[in-house]
């Protein structure tokens, strides 16, 4: 099967390349956050609890974290990534209103995640295009 012409078109590397550095930055926070989840330290551990989680769900947060960042990470399921680090991050959103907290740190992270794939994809760019507005048009 062959690849539409549209999609074969090569990215930009200026737009690749910013792409790439957006996803790499968060990805370090997301492993970083992941591994002091898992290691139980002390800041990531008060912090959840402080939250309302119990101690004991703060090792399978961190595994959940990990596991949706390296699939992020990976270029081949870096859409799926996106899409479960999307929902771990409304969790997140979903806690700090909760609490009454601000929620623009979880909720730009969000962002950030899909325009870092969005920048790096041209098939992603193909299914979701930000175009001008045309004037309305009336049906025949």
């Amino acid at each position: 099967m062959e690849t539409p012409p549209e999609i074969s078109k090569k990215v930009p590397k200026k737009m690749f390349w910013t792409g790439k550095v957006i996803s790499i930055l968060l990805s370090l926070f997301l492993l970083l956050d992941a591994i002091m989840k898992i290691v139980k330290a002390a800041p990531s551990v008060e912090g959840s609890v402080e939250l309302g989680y119990p101690e004991n769900t703060v090792i399978p947060m961190g595994v959940t974290l990990l596991l949706c960042t390296v699939v992020y990470l990976i270029p081949r399921t870096s859409v799926l990534g996106a899409i479960l680090l999307t929902g771990y991050l409304g969790g997140a959103t979903a806690t700090h209103f909760r609490v009454e907290q601000p929620v623009y740190f979880s909720v730009i992270f969000g962002v950030l995640i899909w325009l870092g794939v969005y920048l790096c994809d041209e098939r992603l760019r193909q299914l979701i295009p930000f175009r001008k507005s045309e004037p309305y048009r009336k049906l025949p």
